[in-house]
């Protein structure tokens, strides 16, 4: 019998039976081209509408500022195109699976338990990281008036965006691959890798971007730990929604995709200055999984 991997996944195993229905590999290559096409549907459909709101004349400026998302009503847009990517899965394992949506998240009890603990403990742990010193200058961003009246729907973009990301890597391809390969290093570190490679961004990042691949790899095996440890998606989505609102909402790096973050810091993404931050942000995002991993043990 393929198993999903140590005996400390347990959950694991029921939260993958669904996928074993129909786990050929070509289901799963044409699911991930579904999702390609989806998501490419969901960018344009978003593009249209700025489009049509916007008028021929206006339409461009606001395509540059949601490419820039340095403001804050192109930031909303950019992740409003993630929409794409959250209905993609949705439809692979309908079309090419033979499973219901629902199985994507695991039981629903577990799924929100666990994801507003694992944000509760983020969003402590990084409350606490914020008083390790550093030489690194904080500058108002966003007025705050504006910032909060931004802010529900800001919030609402940023589960959609992190939701989004967890149906596909750690829901979708992992469900699927663990469902095939009882090898862990294929179900978990594949779909990582694959998370880490899309943060390549050279042409902001520079000679850095590296780490922050390296990063966003490291956060993709431990999140896909915790989805094998639980059973279910809420503990990673709730890790990754109170991580990436600190990092787009509260203090956001100067540049792209600072458009609804309440503060900036004063770094060019480019420096080498940035890397012992990334590597402190390896450290804490380390000390939260164990947090969390121990919280959701305790409150399975």
């Amino acid at each position: 019998m393929i198993t999903a991997g140590p005996m400390q996944y347990l959950a694991h195993e029921t939260y993958i039976a669904p996928a074993r229905i129909k786990p050929d590999l070509w289901r799963l290559l044409l699911g991930i081209l579904i999702v390609a096409l989806v998501y490419a549907v969901g960018v344009g459909l978003v593009f249209g509408g700025v489009f049509v709101v916007a008028g021929p004349e206006n339409a461009e400026r606001w395509m540059v500022e949601m490419v820039e998302a340095t403001g804050p009503t192109g930031t909303l847009l950019l992740l409003a195109t993630f929409i794409g990517m959250a209905v993609g899965p949705m439809l692979a394992v309908i079309l090419f699976h033979g499973r219901r949506i629902r199985t994507l998240f695991g039981p629903l009890p577990r799924t929100l338990r666990h994801f507003l603990i694992a944000m509760l403990v983020c969003g402590a742990a990084y409350a606490l990281s914020f008083l390790i010193p550093n030489d690194v200058e904080i500058a108002p961003n966003l007025d705050r008036a504006i910032w909060l009246s931004f802010l529900p729907l800001a919030l609402v973009g940023v589960l959609l965006q992190t939701g989004a990301e967890e149906i596909l890597f750690r829901g979708y391809i992992q469900q699927q691959l663990a469902a095939r390969f009882r090898a862990t290093w294929i179900w978990m570190v594949l779909p990582a890798l694959f998370f880490g490679v899309l943060h390549w961004q050279p042409e902001i990042m520079g000679d850095n971007a590296i780490y922050i691949v390296a990063a966003a790899t490291l956060f993709g095996l431990l999140a896909a730990d915790l989805t094998a440890k639980t059973g279910s998606l809420g503990a990673a989505w709730g890790f990754h929604f109170a991580n990436n609102t600190v990092a787009i909402l509260i203090v956001a790096m100067d540049g792209p995709l600072s458009g609804l973050a309440l503060f900036t810091a004063r770094l060019d993404p480019a420096s080498p200055e940035i890397r012992p931050l990334i590597l402190l942000d390896m450290g804490t995002t380390v000390v939260t999984w164990i947090l969390i991993r121990l919280a959701v043990t305790r409150f399975p």
